[in-house]
């Protein structure tokens, strides 16, 4: 359950019942799919709850409007501001932070010119918590840079992560693995894919892929400990005999994988540099060793 009764949500310059918002049916977003959107993080920490890299996830949302040619009035530092005070107002620690900006009523195919800003916000805990994922390789590709910004969270592009994801649980895996246009190996359904092999982390590199903040954090700590990262292009062959497998998001973390299209991998998720990882993520989001990643 996102919200109830009592949740206060950000609409439009004011804080409000999220069940006092109303949107028109007649919106551009509503029909065409775009609207732009943000997936936050914020973490209890003994300073208080803090939010993972508002900065960060602002600019992209802004960078991602621009390329859709939206103009939201609000800065980053008006955003992080109003994040933090909605989590003040619904009594949030840990939780999940939505941003929303779609256009208004508009049923051409002109650019709007007008628009809305949404914020909610709701309580939320590890994703997939220790369990570990059974990833298929999907039918499905990735969206083609030459097509489409795939450097953006544009709202409807995400029909390609839902039409891969339900593929994956109706074939009874619990996530999806994309090609990019070119047959190589791009993400998973929504999050950024890693993998392991001979003391070596494998990642795809940026160009065809959804470039996430918590992909570059990851990079971040391996480089920190130690561990050799290599960004390529990556063939489906080149995943048949490895120690490891993770995924990245910001709702994700950092998530195990079990198997890839039912192959399992030559170490125990525990023994991995994915799973060190993963542990030092935790470690840093919560402020137990680091403050950069939050503030």
């Amino acid at each position: 359950m996102y919200y109830n009764e009592n949740s206060i949500v950000f609409y439009d310059g004011k804080f409000l019942p999220a069940k006092d918002v109303c949107l028109s049916p007649y919106g551009q977003s509503f029909h065409y799919g775009n609207a732009v959107f943000e997936g936050i993080r914020a973490y209890e920490t003994d300073e208080g709850t803090r939010i993972f890299k508002p900065i960060e996830h602002f600019k992209r949302m802004l960078y991602s409007c621009n390329k859709l040619h939206i103009k939201p009035s609000y800065s980053v530092k008006d955003l992080t501001e109003i994040s933090y005070e909605l989590i003040k107002k619904n009594y949030l620690k840990n939780a999940y932070i939505r941003p929303l900006v779609f256009v208004g009523e508009n049923m051409s195919l002109e650019p709007s010119h007008s628009h809305h800003l949404f914020i909610g916000a709701w309580s939320w805990a590890v994703y997939y918590g220790d369990k570990l994922t059974r990833l298929m390789t999907s039918s499905y590709k990735r969206f083609s840079p030459e097509a489409f910004h795939v450097d953006t969270k544009v709202t409807g592009q995400y029909i390609n992560a839902i039409l891969a994801t339900k593929e994956a649980k109706e074939k009874g895996f619990d996530e999806a693995l994309l090609l990019d246009q070119n047959g190589y190996i791009a993400q998973c359904a929504a999050s950024n894919f890693f993998y392991e092999k001979d003391n070596k982390l494998y990642t795809p590199e940026v160009g065809n892929i959804f470039p996430g903040i918590t992909r570059s954090t990851v990079i971040e700590l391996a480089n920190d400990l130690g561990f050799e990262i290599v960004e390529t292009k990556i063939k489906p062959e080149d995943l048949l005999d490895i120690d490891g497998a993770f995924s990245t998001g910001t709702a994700a973390e950092v998530a195990g994988i079990e198997s890839i299209d039912g192959r399992g991998f030559r170490k125990n998720w525990e023994d991995t540099m994915g799973f060190e990882i993963s542990v030092k993520y935790r470690k840093r989001v919560t402020l137990k060793e680091y403050t950069g990643y939050i503030i």
